[in-house]
């Protein structure tokens, strides 16, 4: 009754199953951290992806392990082998962030199974939980939140780690080592689903500070193009969707604001590309972005954002909205995405080529 946390779609036998977290909260003075907060594991149907079925709790606060908080959110349900797995984000009452691992035969009758958490704690709570396998490697991606601490707006972040999955003993360990989905940070949530040919497919949401738009059509936020997952040399890859290539196909000699636009250009160190007033730069083989000229004036934002050491490459595929831009490193070997406001078309520094849609 009090509004939906996020979750999941399922489909087999032509229907989706959709799975979320149903809100309560009870009249009176509480916390709703600790107490005073429902949190409901919840289905409905649907054949056709409008209508839907009735809803069916799962799971209430009462079937969740008593060393947990109020907040367990965001279903995530796969299937291996004939049964069925969900993934729950929670907070302990201890205020440590973990996922929660469930088994089902039927889809609905979920069986609590273990706890997943890193040795050393870091986030007071795990949000949006997804576990997937590429290439025979199982991989892990969640957003704690509290796991940055420089007193900047948003210390959460979504990152990735591998996971090993034992079906037999429903036992999932995963490593203490991550790495961000994406260093720009804005990007948060992401959730995997496969394509019609078998690619791990993510697509995360862009947190925007302020709207855009006239009164009619005014929107804050928006997601980011879908990626694939791939595993090379024991690191995790985002790369562009095949069609979105295929999309940003035509060459142009002028960027183009209506449906976007990619630049391709290389990066070496102590050189630099300014896109619209984003800048782009490139110091001990490092990918630096300022984005101060194309954002809101609000100090509590970051306004700089850098990559780990980049080691494979100076390639770049930059993708241009005119509220988010999105850079691709060696084909995705990391990746740095920014919200910004008020692009230019005005792009300086080094060769590149500019493909459009149109």
């Amino acid at each position: 009754k009090d509004g939906v946390y996020s979750g999941s779609a399922f489909v087999e036998d032509d229907t989706m199953y959709l799975y979320y977290t149903g809100n309560t909260m009870e009249d009176g003075d509480f916390d709703f951290t600790y107490e005073g907060r429902g949190s409901n594991t919840t289905l409905v149907t649907s054949k056709d992806g409008i209508t839907a079925s009735a809803k069916k709790c799962l799971l209430t606060s009462a079937d969740y392990p008593h060393t947990l908080s109020c907040h367990v959110r965001d279903p995530k349900v796969f299937k291996e082998n004939g049964k069925y797995y969900m993934v729950l984000g929670a907070r302990t009452r201890n205020a440590v962030g973990c996922v929660l691992l469930y088994e089902a035969e039927d889809k609905e009758h979920f069986r609590f199974k273990q706890y997943i958490t890193s040795e050393k704690p870091f986030g007071y709570m795990w949000e949006c939980p997804d576990y997937f396998e590429v290439n025979g490697k199982g991989v892990v991606i969640f957003s704690p939140i509290g796991i940055l601490d420089d007193n900047m707006t948003y210390d959460s972040a979504a990152i990735c780690c591998f996971a090993d999955f034992d079906e037999k003993s429903c036992k999932m360990t995963m490593s203490d080592e991550y790495s961000m989905f994406d260093y720009g940070i804005d990007l948060y949530a992401p959730q995997s689903n496969t394509d019609e040919n078998g690619r791990r497919v993510v697509i995360a949401w862009a947190r925007m500070p302020e709207a855009v738009g006239d009164n009619e059509n005014k929107r804050i936020g928006m997601m980011c193009i879908p990626r694939v997952v791939d595993i090379r040399n024991n690191h995790i890859y985002f790369s562009p969707h095949p069609n979105i290539r295929k999309a940003f196909s035509k060459k142009s000699g002028k960027p183009s604001h209506k449906s976007g636009y990619m630049l391709k250009t290389a990066i070496n160190n102590g050189e630099s590309i300014n896109v619209g007033g984003y800048i782009i730069r490139r110091e001990d083989d490092i990918i630096i972005t300022d984005r101060t000229a194309v954002f809101i004036n609000d100090k509590n934002y970051r306004l700089i954002a850098k990559t780990p050491v980049v080691k494979e490459g100076n390639r770049l595929e930059i993708y241009v909205d005119s509220n988010l831009i999105e850079i691709y490193i060696n084909d995705g070997e990391y990746v740095l995405s920014s919200v910004v406001y008020g692009l230019s078309d005005i792009i300086e520094g080094g060769e590149y080529e500019i493909f459009v849609t149109e």
